[in-house]
This record gives structure tokens, sequence and C-alpha cells, in this order.
């Protein structure tokens, strides 16, 4: 099992590194799954349009696709996050931007998961998973 963090951009340095991971696999063991490989990249608006239009046909901008290579009960798969989309959120959202970026990954991670956020039942759920994720890091970042 591994959880690896990179970026293509030289001003964003994730902070928590260690701390993160643990949480991030507290998460999948609390969902009653083993921790796989997840590896998250970080990247910009551009680069992750481009994927989105590349390999899911969706020409618009967003925060995180989750590419799931999940087998079994492993999680498992890869997390591109956008920088960029995250701070635009956490501004417009009025929250701290670690906090948006923290949300994210615990979004992607629920996907491998298995949780879905098409519907507006599925969005509601995942939320509550964000939220619970949220108050857990707490304890591995203080």
């Amino acid at each position: 099992m591994a959880i690896t963090f990179q970026s293509q951009l030289s001003a964003f340095n994730l902070k928590h590194k260690q701390a993160l991971r643990k949480w991030l696999s507290a998460l999948v063991t609390g969902e009653k799954k083993i921790p796989g490989d997840i590896n998250f990249l970080f990247t910009s608006d551009e680069e992750l349009l481009e994927i989105n239009i590349k390999y899911l046909n969706h020409n618009t901008y967003t925060d995180i696709i989750t590419f799931d290579s999940s087998f079994g009960n492993t999680v498992a798969g890869d997390i591109m996050i956008s920088v960029d989309r995250v701070r635009d959120n956490a501004a417009k959202f009025k929250v701290d931007t670690a906090e948006e970026l923290h949300r994210v990954m615990a979004h992607g991670v629920m996907h491998l998961c298995g949780y879905k956020d098409k519907t507006k039942v599925q969005s509601t759920l995942m939320r509550k998973k964000e939220d619970t994720a949220l108050k857990k890091l707490k304890a591995f970042i203080s």
C-alpha cells in the first residue's frame, strides 16, 4: 500500500504529507476496505481540462478527476486535482484553501470506495462523507 503525492506545479507545496497519508488510509479502512496504491496528482486547470476532454469527453473545468483501479476490497487509483479550481472554490465558498483541498482529497477517496455523486441523494451522502472526513482530519493534524 502506498499513498503518493505528486505536483506539476512548482508553486504548490502540500503540507503534512505523512499525517495526510494516515488520514486517507483511515478513511479507506473506515469504509471496511483495504488501502492499496492511491496516487494524487496536483495540477492546473488547463492540464485537468485536457484530461477531462481526452478521457471523459467533458469540455469543462473541474476540481477533481478520479481514475478507479480498485480490485476486490482493495481501494486503488489515481486522483487528479486542479489546484486552481480548489483555490477558486475556496474563495467562492468562503473557506480556507487547505480545507477545500482536503475536502476534495476526501471526495476522491470516497469515489474510490464506491460512492457516487450523480444524483441529489448521492451528492448529499458524499457531502456527509466529506464533512465526517474533515472532522477526522483534526485528529491527524494538530
